[in-house]
């Protein structure tokens, strides 16, 4: 039997609740990290990743990997950041290839400075609307989500986008 083609009710209704609210999310977190924070929503992702790794710092393409983004991005990023003096740039120790990006204090300052309103942000749209057990069961949902997706993701990396007509 062949496959509907098409979405039931039940799922473009919840595909279109995700769409909004992942559109919505995203936009007041980004414009609150720009008006409180003075940077982009990225910059401060990337701050807080090397900010949680060891020594405050990874491997560029680690980096990429964590923020789920392109190298090439990911690079254009950490260079605008190494212009602000948040993040130092060097030779990765282990084989002298590669390079790993690196906080620096003044990162470090400038993250410690912001991270209060950004969570401040995060909870008041997102979770202060959520019970303890509409936060687990959350959790949950995009754990199995996640786990579906991220094995499809690795494969999807080199592989060229389908034409269309």
């Amino acid at each position: 039997m062949e496959k509907d083609p098409w979405l039931t009710q039940d799922q473009q209704h919840v595909w279109r609740q995700y769409l909004a609210i992942s559109r919505l999310l995203n936009d007041r977190v980004e414009r609150n990290m720009q008006r409180d924070g003075g940077m982009p929503q990225a910059y401060y992702l990337i701050l807080a990743m090397l900010s949680e790794a060891p020594d405050h710092s990874l491997r560029m393409n680690q980096l990429a990997d964590v923020l789920r983004a392109s190298q090439s991005r990911t690079s254009h990023a950490v260079t605008k950041l190494e212009s602000y003096g948040w993040i130092r740039r060097e030779a990765t120790p282990s084989d002298g290839r590669g390079q790993s990006a690196t906080l620096t204090d003044a990162g470090w300052t400038r993250l410690r400075l912001v991270a209060p309103d950004h969570a401040e942000t995060v909870r008041s749209i997102m979770f202060d609307a959520l019970d303890e057990k509409d936060l687990a069961d959350l959790g949950r949902i995009y754990g199995k989500l996640l786990a579906h997706m991220e094995p499809q993701t690795e494969g999807e990396k080199d592989t060229p986008p389908r034409p269309t007509d």
